[in-house]
């Protein structure tokens, strides 16, 4: 019996011992293992800003990963054509995209809420809202059933209202314009009497120049003068009542994450946060340079947008945000989530924000 008892023992401990190898060796493979992804994006190659964000965010991945993680960045057009970014992540042709949310208003109702909200929230706000206001999850609810998973990827900070080919003075300035204009900011322009254009930002400058339309709003001085947008309008307005934080967005093929090991998993969430903060960061020290340059060197007039046009927009704005509040109980719940954060966050703006910019700009 003691014999038998010994022999049992040699045997429990040897399976035992083949289960820890077994083990060791799948933990070993995956450690070893490594992934080509895709990311392809609706902007152009190395756009600054917007196209080079998605290339930080793969170098920050493939560093941080010590090359097990590989993403091979494709501009608009190079893989798939920049408004079919959403679908091409979806259904697997490539395992990540970095775009708009906005973009894929008519496909996931209640995208638009995502990207940019007409007198909503800036881009502080947005960041705080998503990730310590339940907006996240809010957002991942939103586009589970396209296979996607979404991460913040970079933020513009308050946009300006556009460039026209007439003056804005009041409301009935607005009737019969034809300007390039996504989201929700569209759609007000559309109550307004004008009418809104969704086209890639590679198209703006030749729509504008041959008359297609006769408006754009586009993103900020950065990015507009890049373009050469001053070479096809005369006024720039501001500020950016559609877009006061525009959210771009980083998605992932649902199926493609969930394959990976779970300290991939943690490196591209790190490095989408990091490249989330570094785009706000870039657009803050380089937007007031290229203003300068825009007034100073090529003349542009820079004029601000009237009161009472500001006011009417505002009200537009309400009516329709919440039109598509009303459409689904979950863009009733990410209407009701966003105005709730954003009146906790004006009302501590006023003491600090607000108070610290006044006492800032104060003259003696």
């Amino acid at each position: 019996m003691r014999l038998l008892g010994i022999i049992l023992c040699g045997l429990f401990f040897t399976g035992c011992g083949s289960e820890v190898s077994k083990t060791v060796v799948s933990d070993e493979n995956a450690a070893e293992q490594k992934y080509h992804w895709k990311l392809v994006t609706t902007w152009p190659k190395n756009y600054p800003g917007l196209g080079t964000a998605p290339e930080t965010f793969a170098r920050l991945v493939e560093r941080m990963s010590a090359g097990r993680l590989n993403i091979k960045v494709f501009g608009a057009g190079q893989l798939v054509p920049a408004m079919e970014v959403f679908d091409a992540v979806s259904q697997g042709t490539a395992q990540m995209g970095h775009g708009a949310a906005y973009y894929w208003a008519g496909k996931a109702r209640g995208a638009a809420f995502f990207a940019a909200v007409p007198f909503g929230l800036n881009a502080q706000e947005m960041n705080s809202w998503l990730h310590h206001g339940g907006g996240l999850e809010l957002w991942r609810e939103l586009y589970a059933p396209f296979n996607l998973i979404p991460f913040a990827g970079g933020n513009t900070g308050v946009q300006m209202a556009g460039w026209f080919n007439r003056e804005i003075n009041t409301m009935d300035d607005l009737a019969g314009l034809k300007m390039r204009i996504p989201g929700l900011g569209g759609d007000v322009i559309t109550r307004a009497g004008g009418t809104s254009w969704n086209i890639t930002g590679s198209d703006i400058y030749t729509a504008m120049q041959t008359g297609v339309i006769d408006a754009t709003e586009w993103v900020g001085p950065y990015n507009d003068l890049a373009f050469g947008l001053h070479q096809v309008a005369k006024y720039y307005y501001y500020p950016g009542w559609h877009e006061p934080g525009v959210m771009a967005e980083l998605t992932v093929n649902a199926q493609a994450y969930v394959s990976l090991p779970p300290d991939l998993q943690a490196i591209i969430e790190v490095a989408a946060r990091a490249v989330n903060q570094d785009m706000l960061d870039e657009y803050t020290a380089k937007n007031n340079r290229a203003l300068v340059e825009l007034v100073e060197t090529h003349g542009v007039e820079l004029r601000r947008l009237p009161d009472p046009v500001l006011a009417e927009l505002r009200r537009l704005s309400a009516q329709v945000v919440t039109s598509l509040a009303a459409e689904t109980e979950l863009t009733r719940r990410i209407a009701a989530s966003i105005d709730t954060f954003k009146a906790q966050a004006m009302a501590y703006h006023v003491i600090s924000e607000e108070a610290y910019n006044d006492a800032r700009s104060a003259v003696d």
